[in-house]
């Protein structure tokens, strides 16, 4: 099983607070899929990659989100045990720190 499946609550610091979300990653067939919950809405996770690393696993993805805001996002995370540190990114605004906790395996 890939490190990263599972429930996770993720932090993101922006220049407007701090926002939260939950995120779910499961494993079939070898592929790693995900999604996020936040802000009233869930979206689908795309061009989830993974690769592991020899402090714990890396892990890049891409999402769209209509609230607060529409925006593009791109998240680039480490995973060490039941912590995911990172930045994400929304197109050409400031990179944003990334923390989260894994609520279930």
């Amino acid at each position: 099983m890939n490190p990263i499946c599972g429930d996770w609550r993720l932090q993101m610091k922006t220049p407007i607070g701090t926002i939260e979300a939950d995120y779910h990653f499961e494993q079939h067939d070898g592929v790693v899929t995900g999604t996020a919950n936040g802000a009233g809405e869930a979206v689908a996770l795309t061009d989830l990659v993974t690769e592991d690393t020899p402090d714990g696993q890396h892990a890049a993805w891409r999402q769209q989100i209509t609230r607060p805001l529409r925006l593009n996002l791109e998240y680039d995370v480490s995973i060490t045990g039941d912590t995911l540190t990172g930045e994400s990114r929304a197109g050409r605004l400031p990179r944003t720190r990334v923390t989260g906790r894994r609520i279930t395996a």
